[in-house]
């Protein structure tokens, strides 16, 4: 990319290349994987600016960071290529996120059922991102008969859903309204 161009070109024939250098079908499930953890790490970004709660504002940007690594590692042709240390999901990672889900479920009503993706503008940022991380950890084990998949790697995408929850919930009930509960008989 020298003299500021960001294309190549290299990629106009469906085409593109790990880290590592192999190149592959930009069908391949690799790319489907690390490209739903940037479509999460995108809708994350956007949920960072809306988000009503500082604290979680400064989680997300590292949860963003960590999208970056888990990207990273998807991305690399452990075959052709070891992975860099930047590019691993430790138990501490894993650990800190479970923390802050226990951190907002301390500050909850209990869960009284099912609740509707909506709340506040926010809350529903955050749902977004709970559901396309859903999808991104679907790809990730679609992945996995294929590419070895670290353990922590799966285990923070997982809990991440799980944050991503919590923090929809907090962010409904600190701005004062009530969850909305869904209505099975759809009344």
């Amino acid at each position: 990319m020298a003299g500021g161009k960001i294309y190549t070109a290299t990629g106009d024939n469906g085409t593109t290349s790990l880290v590592g250098g192999k190149r592959v079908s930009k069908t391949d499930l690799r790319l489907e994987a690390y490209g739903t953890v940037d479509e999460l790490n995108a809708h994350i970004g956007w949920l960072a600016e809306v988000s009503t709660l500082p604290t979680d504002k400064a989680v997300l940007r590292f949860i963003q960071n960590k999208l970056f690594v888990i990207g990273s590692n998807l991305a690399t042709d452990t075959s052709a290529t070891p992975l860099k240390a930047a590019s691993i999901v430790t138990d501490e990672d894993v650990e800190k996120l479970e923390r802050q889900i226990d951190r907002l479920s301390a500050q909850m009503p209990p869960f009284r059922g099912f609740v509707l993706p909506t709340g506040t503008l926010p809350a529903s940022a955050a749902h977004i991102c709970r559901t396309v991380c859903r999808r991104a950890e679907r790809r990730i084990y679609a992945l996995s008969p294929n590419q070895e998949i670290d353990e922590n790697l799966r285990r923070f995408v997982n809990r991440l859903s799980d944050y991503l929850f919590v923090l929809a919930r907090a962010e409904v009930i600190t701005a004062g309204k009530e969850e909305i509960i869904w209505d099975k008989d759809c009344k």
